[in-house]
């Protein structure tokens, strides 16, 4: 009879993360996946495949929480313009606050492999079509309410934001003062189109009349 595994897999592939995260992928070895996990070789191997396969569920998680983390903070109850406002200033604030300079763990795996890695150029694409499909709905949202310009190019929009956002994360990643990645975050909320007057509720309230 088999001996039941005595780790958790998604903790064992979070360790892997930040260690793929932090150095990439040619910078990790089985021995540091080893040592972050506290489990040998042949426990890896057995449990995820090669370093290979690892890494790509280490990815798969990091893409997932990403996508989720902004769908979370887009939907929901209340107007969709300040939700979209709050998460471009989060991403901002997150990246002029992070010292480390780590970046996005999807934007650095693409940089090092996906010129060369099928498995990870397709699943930085899908990722990004996520992440894109999430401002787009968002944005439509807020031209309904009235809040966003209805005749606006709303998946215009959304790549445009989505490419400040990669963008920002660049500059961090560079060593860009945090006033810059802030500023450039706000101009970028500043040229969304906002609706005129007559787009807007009769009341005062957001959201178009019938």
């Amino acid at each position: 009879m088999a001996r039941p595994r005595q780790f958790d897999d998604e903790e064992v592939v979070r360790a892997a993360r930040d260690q793929f995260w932090s150095h990439g992928y040619d910078r990790t070895s089985i021995d540091d996946l080893s040592a972050v996990t506290g489990l040998g070789r042949g426990s890896l191997y057995g449990a995820f495949g090669d370093k290979h396969a690892l890494f790509l569920q280490a990815l798969d998680s990091y893409n997932s929480d990403a996508i989720g983390a902004w769908r979370a903070a887009l939907r929901g109850p209340g107007p969709a313009l300040p939700r979209l406002e709050r998460l471009v200033c989060d991403v901002s604030e997150g990246i002029s606050r992070d010292v480390e300079r780590r970046g996005c763990m999807m934007a650095r795996s693409a940089t090092e492999l996906a010129a060369v890695d099928k498995s990870v150029a397709e699943r930085t694409a899908a990722t990004v079509r996520g992440l894109r499909d999430e401002l787009a709905d968002c944005i439509a949202r807020a031209q309904e309410e009235g809040s966003l310009a209805a005749d606006a190019d709303t998946d215009g929009l959304a790549s445009l934001l989505l490419a400040v956002l990669r963008g920002l994360e660049a500059l961090g990643r560079a060593g860009a003062a945090a006033e810059v990645v802030l500023g450039a975050g706000r101009q970028a909320l500043a040229l969304l189109p906002r609706a005129s007057a007559d787009e807007r509720a009769p009341d005062g309230q957001e959201g178009r009349s019938a």
